[in-house]
């Protein structure tokens, strides 16, 4: 029986595509690569950006971590805020906790960033924990956050499910023997979520609402 939930941010609870897609722009900027394909910058959205800036930048492992660097230089102070709460977030969060869900933030974000964001959007009081990665990136791909999460939750992974809107969260929680729910609103494909075995897919926050009633 599912009775702790946890939530990604980015593309599940908010829309943080400008913000993330102008701090992309600028770190990239500083090794003279320009870019505003759009499907290109959404490949920074989820990962951890060290491995982004790596894999899809074809950054050396230094300058990825140097790219790293720049973003948070930009995204501290303008691009934290670059953002939006998707329709039914709310609504969906609160009809959880009435029904008596325990629910945490899972996510690739570091952490202190993740807190700012929710306490910004007055989504902090649905949250009985907030984990993230941290900025040392001890702590950084999704498997590693829901390792964690689950280490310092009181549930066992049975009464645990993840919900996320890529294939890192599906594949994080299967490799951490939960289920998850993938939400086709956010940055992932739907044909991306079925590939990688998605439990449950979700086309709005209310279906996720929905899926939980059904399964707990």
């Amino acid at each position: 029986m599912i009775k702790h939930i946890l939530f990604d941010l980015d593309g599940c609870l908010t829309d943080s595509y400008e913000g993330i897609s102008k701090c992309v722009i600028y770190a990239l900027g500083k090794f003279g690569i320009e870019t505003s394909d759009r499907d290109f910058i959404r490949l920074f959205v989820g990962p951890p950006l060290v491995y982004a800036f790596q894999e899809y930048a074809d950054l050396s492992e230094d300058d990825a971590y140097k790219a790293t660097a720049y973003y948070r230089e930009r995204y501290q102070d303008k691009g934290l805020f670059e953002n939006r709460v998707y329709e039914g977030v709310y609504e969906m969060l609160e009809s959880l906790k009435n029904d008596g869900f325990k629910i945490s933030l899972c996510t690739s974000k570091p952490q202190p960033y993740a807190e700012k964001i929710l306490a910004h959007f007055e989504l902090d009081k649905y949250f009985d924990h907030i984990f993230g990665a941290t900025f040392d990136t001890s702590i950084s791909k999704k498997v590693d956050v829901i390792t964690h999460v689950l280490k310092n939750i009181e549930e066992s992974g049975d009464e645990v499910i993840m919900v996320g809107d890529t294939a890192h969260d599906v594949n994080g929680a299967h490799e951490n023997d939960i289920k998850c729910i993938g939400v086709t609103y956010g940055y992932g494909a739907t044909e991306e979520l079925k590939k990688a075995n998605a439990d449950f897919l979700a086309d709005s926050p209310k279906e996720i609402y929905t899926i939980m009633k059904k399964n707990s």
